[in-house]
């Protein structure tokens, strides 16, 4: 094969599936990388859900429960849930970065897939992810929190689900970031969505306690049924419906908003 020939098929436009989760990989390091260098972009999903834990936990707690420990034992498994979802919005935050700052001007001269991109900025958050899961519930378990029946086991399957759930919503906030005008934009969606889901949900309080018209979203509202799965699976209880029924939310959260984020991509780009 002369030079021209192996030149011309390292160029060639068509790359493998193989050769595209390589290259995703290899996107996904340099964004983990990042953090390295940068310390301080741990600060920024790392403060807010502790002063969250300890606000709910030493303010809320004895009135909305009767006791501290109570309170945090029932909290404790939302708040992970809540913290995971704000966590995804770093992915569209940094995506709408890049996009403004030309960094995908140059990969789009780049023989890799269109998708690598979106799929390496993706696998990068799952880090951060685990981290901030590892992160909530090692404050938790300072403050008293404890595992029920199913332990480390229970735990361990409840950060896999997280994991699985955050991939599939990562793609919200991929279309977020790439139709957004900049990255401010991309965290006041996360104030004016999330919060409002998050919020009227069984993330901080049990269903029964809210208006019963209310009840009839918070029951079928995808935070609160993620919420009661991860009771579930670290408390002990029912886990098979909600654990279901979390996995068949994500299936269709990616099924809307992943071709919707190629298209943007590739619209953008």
């Amino acid at each position: 094969m002369s030079v021209t020939d192996a030149t011309a098929e390292r160029l060639a436009p068509r790359v493998t599936v193989a050769q595209g989760v390589r290259q995703s990989l290899t996107l996904a390091w340099r964004t983990v990388v990042q953090v390295r260098h940068n310390p301080w972009e741990l600060s920024d999903f790392s403060i807010q859900p502790i002063m969250f834990v300890l606000l709910f936990t030493y303010v809320f707690g004895g009135a909305i429960a009767g006791s501290v420990s109570d309170y945090l034992t029932f909290m404790l498994p939302g708040m992970i849930v809540m913290n995971m979802l704000f966590v995804t919005l770093y992915v569209g935050q940094g995506l709408n970065t890049d996009v403004h700052k030309g960094v995908f001007d140059r990969l789009r001269a780049l023989p890799i897939a269109r998708w690598a991109p979106l799929a390496g900025r993706i696998m990068a958050d799952q880090v951060k992810q685990a981290w901030s899961i590892v992160l909530v519930l090692g404050v938790g378990l300072i403050l008293g929190f404890r595992l029920g029946s199913p332990g480390v086991p229970g735990m361990v399957a409840a950060g896999l689900l997280l994991l699985v759930f955050a991939l599939a919503f990562s793609w919200v906030a991929v279309l977020v970031g790439l139709v957004a005008k900049d990255a401010e934009r991309v965290q006041i969606f996360g104030f004016t969505a999330l919060f409002p889901v998050t919020f009227v949900s069984t993330v901080f309080v049990p269903a029964e306690t809210m208006p019963g018209w209310l009840q009839a979203f918070v029951e079928v509202n995808p935070v609160s049924i993620l919420a009661k799965a991860c009771r579930g699976l670290m408390l002990g209880g029912p886990v098979a419906t909600p654990v279901a029924q979390s996995l068949a939310w994500a299936v269709a959260i990616a099924a809307v908003f992943a071709p919707l984020s190629v298209l943007a991509f590739k619209r953008r780009i």
